[in-house]
């Protein structure tokens, strides 16, 4: 078989097995739903809310206790380094690292707070909308019979 004909094979059955599917799960029952009541996307603005309050306790836990021992590790730093010891430039970049570390922890943390937050906020809005829009369309449907 030439490369020209293994390409075309297999192009053909990728696009066998990847046809659009609308309004429907895959005769196996994929979906990501979980084998659940037949939703795709569940989310509980709950677990989004208690998820997003540790991500927010966290950041601030760590804000103080991450930044402890800034003060002291540095003066002990430089200390050794004024006393001629190799050993302060070592802990002055153990100081530098754990701060670029706790700094990235902090964002992350934040970040996902404000994203849980958000996709609360978001997801309580589009209930809403998606509410409001088929009460208009059953209100027509009951004057269309």
């Amino acid at each position: 078989m030439t490369f020209e004909q293994e390409w075309a094979h297999l192009h053909t059955a990728a696009a066998e097995r990847t046809g659009m599917q609308i309004d429907s799960l895959p005769a196996e029952g994929g979906g990501g739903g979980g084998g659940g009541g037949g939703k795709d996307l569940v989310v509980h603005r709950d677990d989004l809310g208690a998820i997003g309050n540790d991500a927010y306790d966290l950041l601030g836990r760590l804000t103080k206790d991450g930044d402890h021992a800034r003060v002291a590790t540095f003066d002990a730093a430089t200390a050794l380094t004024n006393g001629n010891f190799a050993s302060g430039s070592g802990l002055l970049k153990v100081h530098d690292n754990w701060q670029t570390h706790l700094r990235t922890l902090l964002d992350a943390c934040g970040q996902i707070s404000n994203h849980l937050d958000y996709s609360k906020a978001r997801h309580a809005k589009d209930e809403a909308k998606v509410e409001g829009d088929l009460t208009r369309i059953s209100v027509l449907t009951k004057y269309m019979k």
